[in-house]
């Protein structure tokens, strides 16, 4: 499979990495943030000495300065470095926010359907409904996450599917692209004796992500489909969303585990459940058919 232009054509004006400094580059852009923030995070409450995020405002910091903070490295980076229209990154102009906000929906739809999933087969027993509309400032925590998540989902987006995989198909192919966009969001979200599994889902997260930013052509929709995902696990049943848990009281439905590891994910959440990991699989699957037969039309359609 030959090097490819994924989202648009245009040629780099300035400089594109090497396909092999590209992972590396994407995890300095990732890296630095955290280490500049670090020590004041530390200082100022808002995480502990883990990195891991304590009460409401720690949360809102985690999830937004870092983030935020690499998003402008990697837009100066493809911008004055680069020198390509953000739309080679998959930001595609008149399309954004109705694509965002489809991709939104579908990823609440999704996760809510892993989760029910898991309690239809005895993973989870509820123990109460929407205690979240009993408490304003719950729903205001859970409002807040919405953007917070907006911005965070969206960055991991244009980072790993935008303009990671985007270099590594102008350098390599699409093959390589994936596996080693994959391979690179899966280290980043490594944690200290994870388990097998959830370095499985992770990978096939970011696998289901390329396809379907392949398949449209573009990452608004699978920015809002991670958006939608994240937020709705954070705040919908009282389950942990990549081991965070978010500390409000659940919009939809409280759900307690327990069932075996193997069906809820354990402390990791949803995420790490064998169910997840077929939805995954499968869904991945699906679009990548999707793609072939797309492209086998259109190469049909070009013989005519």
């Amino acid at each position: 499979m030959k090097s490819t232009s994924l989202f648009s054509p245009e040629p780099a004006k300035g400089w594109l990495p090497w396909g092999v400094l590209a992972p590396f580059l994407l995890i300095l852009f990732v890296a630095a943030p955290v280490i500049l923030t670090d020590a004041p995070f530390i200082q100022w409450g808002f995480v502990d000495d883990r990195g891991n995020p304590i009460g409401e405002s720690g949360l809102y910091a985690f999830l937004l300065i870092p983030f935020a903070l690499t998003g402008v490295l990697v837009f100066a980076w493809v911008l004055l470095v680069e020198r390509r229209p953000l739309r080679t990154i998959g930001l595609t102009p008149k399309v954004g926010a109705m694509t965002f906000l489809r991709g939104l929906c579908i990823g609440v739809a999704t996760i809510g359907a892993v989760v029910a999933g898991i309690w239809a087969v005895g993973g989870y027993h509820a123990d109460g409904f929407g205690r979240a509309f009993a408490s304003p400032r719950d729903l205001i925590v859970i409002t807040i996450l919405l953007a917070c998540f907006m911005l965070q989902a969206s960055i991991e987006e244009i980072i790993f599917r935008g303009w990671l995989m985007s270099v590594l198909a102008r350098r390599f192919n699409v093959v390589v692209a994936v596996i080693v966009t994959g391979l690179v969001f899966t280290a980043l979200h490594y944690g200290p004796g994870q388990k097998l599994i959830v370095m499985a889902g992770t990978f096939l997260f970011s696998a289901f992500a390329c396809a379907w930013a392949l398949k449209a052509g573009n990452i608004w929709g699978v920015m809002g489909w991670h958006t939608g995902w994240n937020w709705f696990l954070a705040t919908a049943f009282e389950l942990p969303v990549t081991g965070f848990d978010a500390g409000v009281s659940a919009l939809m439905v409280k759900l307690v585990p327990q069932g075996t590891d193997l069906i809820t994910g354990g402390a990791q959440g949803p995420e790490a459940s064998v169910i997840c990991l077929s939805f995954f699989t499968g869904a991945t699957a699906f679009l990548l058919w999707r793609l072939h037969r797309g492209a086998k039309r259109a190469q049909q359609r070009s013989k005519r």
